[in-house]
């Protein structure tokens, strides 16, 4: 999951769009807008969004709005490698995890720079920026 971790003095407001039918969304999940529709963010490419709130695949085939936080280059964002990373140094640029709630330690085309870590195993809470 994907969430804010330090900031400007302006606080994230929330916009609230329509989700790609039939595709589940969780909170914190990085997304983009394909089409006018909210979509998992691809691994190397860089999230325009943050999910605030979660929707089932039913009720974005319904139509569903969701809450979403727009994603800024001025914020730091927490989350979670999902895949070990011995070799983790600042200002290394990696890619999405494939469900787009964490990061992984492949730098090919990355677009998450870490900025700051707790640990290099799976699981362990990074900060990164966009």
């Amino acid at each position: 999951m994907f969430a804010p971790y330090k900031r400007g003095a302006e606080s994230d407001a929330l916009e609230y769009l329509p989700v790609t039918g039939a595709e589940a969304v969780a909170v914190g999940e990085a997304l983009v807008l394909t089409s006018g529709k909210l979509t998992k963010c691809g691994a190397t490419a860089a999230p325009t969004y943050l999910a605030a709130g979660a929707c089932t695949a039913a009720e974005a085939t319904a139509g569903k709005r969701i809450p979403v936080i727009r994603v800024s280059k001025d914020v730091i964002y927490q989350t979670e490698l999902t895949a070990a990373y011995a070799a983790i140094a600042a200002g290394a640029k990696v890619t999405i995890s494939s469900n787009g709630l964490g990061i992984t330690a492949t730098t090919t085309s990355g677009v998450a720079e870490i900025v700051d870590w707790d640990g290099t195993a799976v699981g362990s809470q990074v900060r990164v920026r966009f």
